[in-house]
């Protein structure tokens, strides 16, 4: 992906979840406010709620409403994202990164921006030692073609997915979103299990797992600080406080 003039970005740490419903929806607003001019190009940064987040086809089918039944049981809010894609589950002990930028022609770079931003994420887990690379494992959760994911170093076939990412083009802007599992992996393990056996989908549960579960001494804020360090290799990076877009 070629992107020209590098960015200035502000970075926007979310400290506290706003809620499953409306984290999700906040994502949404703040690509209006960047279409609209009322904001620049944007990163915020926040630790989730317990969530599984359906695509559109998975609401469709017949097992529906027992999926859903089944994430309450287990602590976990069904909801249903605009984006495309299978269930996905996070909680406290992974990393949301919504990163919103203006563009007159968004939709012309979008598999662009999978390649590149998946690649960059997956160096900042690299810069602290995570195994990690670009693309579909067999067996995966929401399988993506740029999904990222990590290996154990002591057994190399075993891969695990750590960062699903999604987009939503707009005209005039784009949201990039990008959720990586950090802490925590045997919840979201549990949920999805139950999740996928109530859809009637495949896949394998030993693809779900965390960044500490390939090295123990990572913690969100280790990963966080790698993303935001990799970041600056792509953009010009300042810092703003989240009330100045979340009144």
């Amino acid at each position: 992906m070629t992107t020209g003039t590098p960015p200035t970005l502000t970075v926007i740490r979310q400290e506290e979840s706003l809620g499953a419903a409306r984290d999700l929806e906040f994502g949404i607003e703040l690509l209006g406010k960047v279409k609209a001019g009322e904001i620049g190009p944007s990163l915020r940064l926040y630790r989730p709620a317990p969530t599984v987040a359906f695509g559109q086809r998975d609401a469709n089918l017949p097992g529906f409403e027992a999926a859903a039944e089944a994430c309450r049981e287990l602590g976990f809010e069904p909801l249903v994202r605009r984006a495309g894609g299978r269930a996905a589950a996070y909680h406290e002990g992974t990393l949301v990164i919504d990163h919103v930028e203006p563009n007159r022609d968004a939709i012309a770079g979008a598999k662009g921006r999978f390649a590149f931003f998946g690649e960059l994420l997956a160096e900042a887990l690299r810069s602290v030692g995570v195994q990690a690379a670009v693309g579909e494992i067999p067996g995966e959760y929401c399988p993506g073609e740029f999904s990222v994911h990590g290996q154990a170093a002591d057994d190399p076939g075993h891969q695990v997915k750590l960062i699903g990412t999604a987009q939503r083009v707009v005209s005039g802007g784009w949201l990039f979103s990008s959720v990586i599992v950090v802490e925590n992996s045997e919840p979201i393990r549990q949920v999805l299990t139950a999740t996928y056996a109530a859809l009637g989908l495949d896949w394998d549960p030993r693809t779900a797992g965390a960044v500490n579960d390939l090295v123990p001494r990572l913690d969100v804020s280790a990963i966080e600080a790698a993303v935001i360090t990799t970041y600056a290799g792509y953009a010009s990076l300042s810092h703003g406080a989240f009330a100045s877009v979340h009144p």
